[in-house]
């Protein structure tokens, strides 16, 4: 198979309440980090990586992320528009992300996780997938977790971080202080990063119902089967779950120093 079609989903249905202040009129993967939803931050950096087949999982909100993708050719290019025609738009330049093939797929605006992974499996075609959340960057060299997904022959390969600290580190010497770091990893324990990778037999893992957690009852069900495997990823990571971790990132943005960031010129924002 060409690794390079394996398609990539994303976990964009939550309702995100815990950022509810960003997400009463949008889905939390649209929110902003710069000019662009996180969730196109997310898809540029598996781009980056070579993969570009793309399948979203809708739920709240879901119709301001198609129309996103059903706008995206004009608002992201000069174009000429002619009235009363048919075919009445002519593009005029292009962009990066025309490798882009992307998938949107209404899985409900009450299902839960597993769920929504389940219902999307016909279109699924290839024995191979990745599977993330829509709220959550990273720095993890893909082309490396899939290496070592296809290295151990199990099922699944979660990416364990290091959570970022809920608050600032002080580094001290006596009653000075020698740095100070925002939000540092911390040194104790992993928990689940996303960017996964599953054989298509996680599909006999979760249900339709819309009471299927995938983080619950088959996660732990493939862990005790001794079908899932951790990835180390020990570099940054970053969900977005309050206003204060949007406004990080933001903040990493605009400053020009977003670790995610691997596409294009490093220097142009």
């Amino acid at each position: 198979m060409n690794y390079r079609d394996i398609p990539v989903v994303l976990l964009c249905g939550g309702k995100g309440t815990r950022i509810k202040e960003m997400t009463e009129t949008i889905p939390k993967p649209m929110v902003r980090i710069g000019e662009k939803p996180i969730m196109w931050h997310i898809m540029k950096g598996y781009s980056y990586h070579g993969f570009n087949n793309f399948v979203i999982c809708l739920g709240y909100k879901g119709h301001v992320i198609k129309d996103f993708f059903l706008n995206y050719e004009c608002m992201n290019s000069d174009f000429t528009v002619e009235l009363g025609k048919k075919e009445n738009i002519r593009l005029h330049s292009t962009h990066e992300e025309n490798s882009w093939k992307v998938t949107l797929a209404n899985t409900g605006e009450e299902a839960m996780t597993g769920s929504r992974i389940k219902q999307i499996e016909k279109y699924i075609q290839s024995d191979i997938f990745m599977l993330t959340y829509g709220d959550g960057v990273c720095n993890v060299d893909i082309n490396r977790l899939l290496d070592f997904h296809l290295s151990h022959g199990k099922i699944g390969t979660v990416t364990g971080v290091r959570p970022p600290s809920r608050f600032g580190e002080l580094l001290v010497d006596g009653d000075e202080v020698k740095s100070f770091s925002e939000k540092p990893q911390t040194s104790e324990g992993r928990i689940n990063g996303g960017f996964f990778i599953f054989n298509k037999e996680v599909f006999n893992y979760v249900s339709e119902d819309e009471d299927c957690i995938f983080e619950r009852e088959p996660l732990e069900r493939l862990a005790s089967d001794g079908e899932l495997m951790i990835y180390k990823h020990d570099d940054f990571w970053q969900c977005m779950d309050t206003v204060r971790d949007m406004q990080y990132l933001d903040k990493l943005w605009q400053e020009k120093s977003a670790p995610w960031k691997k596409w294009g010129n490093a220097n142009v924002f």
